[in-house]
């Protein structure tokens, strides 16, 4: 543990270390100036040979009952003796939040760049959405489940086949208490190489 760590903690480290995860997410939502920069924060991930492989699908309002309509559809055609509970499970699933922001992934074709680098780009771009959304007092959870690494689910949500869906950031203002940030030790996660003398 650091001996003094507010004499050093400035408000971007705070908050990075005290984001989390936001089960309960209610209205409002970022308004499109807010997301206008989170977007810009999103855009600053590492992207090696600048091949922009991240963009995202803005989902809100009468839009969730599209999405709603895209998971029933496909859970109807692809998951076999899907139960009514199930997939009525799968059609609230987007009305958890007032907004859904869709993580899509276009790898290029690159000598230098691997498809999974690309990959680390787009989830970097995630991150960095969910710390600006904590930035502006908004919260945001990351999940993933049947509907995201499932290229079977593009054409549901008029994506090409070549494209990935990372998963999907449910957005809003942060209802009820916070989960507790559990303490971590970093040394139960660091190893210092030392040079023999």
């Amino acid at each position: 543990m650091l001996k003094n760590p507010k004499k050093i903690m400035n408000d971007a480290l705070k908050n990075i270390t005290r984001r989390n995860s936001h089960r309960n997410l209610i209205s409002p939502a970022p308004s499109r100036k807010e997301m206008e920069l989170i977007y810009q924060a999103a855009l600053r991930a590492p992207d090696h040979a600048w091949l922009r492989p991240s963009s995202f699908i803005e989902i809100q309002g009468d839009s969730l009952k599209k999405l709603s309509n895209a998971f029933k559809d496909y859970a109807k055609d692809y998951i076999k003796d899907v139960s009514e509970e199930k997939l009525n499970k799968f059609i609230q699933a987007p009305f958890r939040a007032p907004m859904i922001i869709v993580l899509v992934n276009t790898p290029k074709e690159h000598a230098m760049v691997p498809e999974i680098e690309q990959i680390m780009s787009t989830a970097a771009a995630a991150q960095n959405i969910l710390l600006a959304l904590n930035s502006l007092g908004y919260g945001g959870i990351w999940r993933t489940g049947t509907f995201a690494l499932n290229e079977k689910v593009n054409s549901y949500l008029e994506l090409k086949e070549n494209q990935n869906i990372l998963g999907y950031i449910y957005a809003g203002t942060p209802d009820g208490e916070a989960k507790k940030i559990p303490e971590i030790n970093v040394e139960d996660f660091v190893t210092r190489w030392k040079v023999n003398e």
